[in-house]
């Protein structure tokens, strides 16, 4: 019994005290690195945006636009990165817009900066917030501060294959392992180029009946989600619905920065081709009376209507031949607007002025008119159609009005009347 209760030595006193130290540092040292974690966790992180403005009223504002966000909590404000930078007072600006070969820039910019015009504007202007990893986004915006240098920025603008728009998709394709390539490449909504364009600028109806009339059947083939993302307001309902590798929606949050003020962007809307047979028939009924019994009349009508249509027709030609416009070549409308109806215009002066039109008139004007309707047999051919019928039906039927008119060579007495 007093072996038992004996107190213990002062050597064992010290070596149980050490124990307990130890035990104590290695608890504080655990509960530092669990603090110092869950501060690393909520301290806020590099993310990455896509700015969507909606289109605005000027004829080069009609498609919208876009923009990639970097907001870093180490930089002092949100960067923007925009592809849609140029120019247009730089040497050379205005040749290179003609032949298709146009130069733009990334720009990088504060965010505020970049709002403060579609502020101004009226422009509403969303931003989809990016599902991406820390090192998703630290590589995105490293590459985009790269691009960003001046002997990097500019590069070969494409209306519809490489424009602001685009450039922002791939950025994130590339990033996401060419996830969203795959995904969008897989659907379609069945809209064109020619659909999409025209659609965007019937506000502006030079604009709309430019693209309608100066795009080729290349034009005309049916998109996939991945090339409609020209559009940039295709490109963001394209990113609300993708999917990361591991199922997660791309998209983890969005937010309304500015309100739009100003007029919606257009929706869908067919246009259907018979009011324009329609037009093209109440015309041609008129010149097949007016060329008969008022042939000064007619000409008065057939004077402008082929210097238009040689016009026209010469810029379809140089668009084809000599220009990197691509989503002009091969336009049959060429045969509507045949830049032989210059040949015909000395004739309607003629006439208009009371006189016969001469020799060399009847035979342009049958070529003419043949081109016409073989615009008809073109049309139902099943290579690379060209969505043009609209035309078709407006201008065939006054060609063959005016060759029907003035083919039988006319007196001078009927000319006069």
């Amino acid at each position: 019994m007093d072996a038992m209760n004996r107190a213990p030595s002062p050597a064992r006193r010290g070596e149980g005290a050490l124990g307990i130290s130890r035990v104590f540092l290695i608890a504080m040292a655990l509960l530092l690195l669990c603090l110092f974690s869950a501060a690393a966790s909520a301290a806020p992180s590099l993310r990455i945006g896509v700015m969507t403005m909606a289109p605005g009223e000027l004829f080069w504002e009609r498609f919208g636009h876009n923009a990639l966000i970097v907001d870093d909590p180490a930089l002092p404000e949100p960067v923007s990165y925009n592809f849609g930078s140029f120019d247009p007072g730089e040497p050379g600006f205005v040749g290179r817009f003609v032949r298709g070969e146009m130069l733009y820039a990334l720009v990088e910019l504060p965010t505020r900066v970049d709002l403060g015009t579609y502020r101004e504007e009226g422009r509403g202007v969303r931003i989809q917030w990016l599902d991406l990893d820390p090192a998703q986004s630290q590589a995105l915006a490293a590459t985009l501060a790269e691009n960003a240098k001046p002997e990097n920025a500019r590069y070969r603008y494409d209306y519809f294959l490489d424009n602001c728009s685009t450039r922002v998709r791939d950025a994130i394709d590339k990033v996401l392992g060419g996830e969203l390539s795959r995904q969008l490449s897989a659907g379609s909504h069945g809209n064109t180029y020619r659909s999409e364009a025209t659609r965007l600028t019937k506000p502006a109806t030079w604009m709309w009946l430019g693209f309608d009339i100066g795009f080729g059947p290349l034009a005309d083939k049916p998109m996939s989600r991945w090339e409609e993302a020209f559009v940039p307001r295709r490109l963001a309902d394209s990113l609300r619905e993708a999917k990361r590798a591991d199922g997660r929606p791309l998209v983890y949050a969005e937010q309304e920065v500015l309100p739009h003020r100003v007029g919606p962007e257009p929706d869908e809307a067919p246009r259907p081709w018979w009011p324009y047979a329609l037009t093209g028939l109440a015309l041609a009924i008129a010149l097949l009376w007016a060329g008969r019994r008022r042939p000064r009349l007619a000409a008065a009508f057939a004077l402008p209507f082929w210097l238009a249509c040689a016009l026209l027709g010469a810029v379809l030609v140089f668009l084809w031949g000599f220009t990197a416009h691509w989503a002009g070549w091969r336009n049959a409308n060429v045969l509507l607007l045949s830049p032989l109806c210059l040949a015909l215009v000395p004739g309607a002066w003629r006439i208009l002025r009371g006189r016969a039109p001469g020799n060399a008139f009847r035979w342009p004007l049958a070529i003419v008119a043949a081109g016409a309707a073989l615009s008809l047999f073109v049309y139902w051919l099943p290579t690379l159609p060209q969505q043009n019928l609209r035309w078709i039906a407006l201008l065939l039927p006054i060609h063959l009005a005016l060759l029907m008119a003035w083919w039988p060579r006319p007196t001078l007495a009927a000319a006069g009347r």
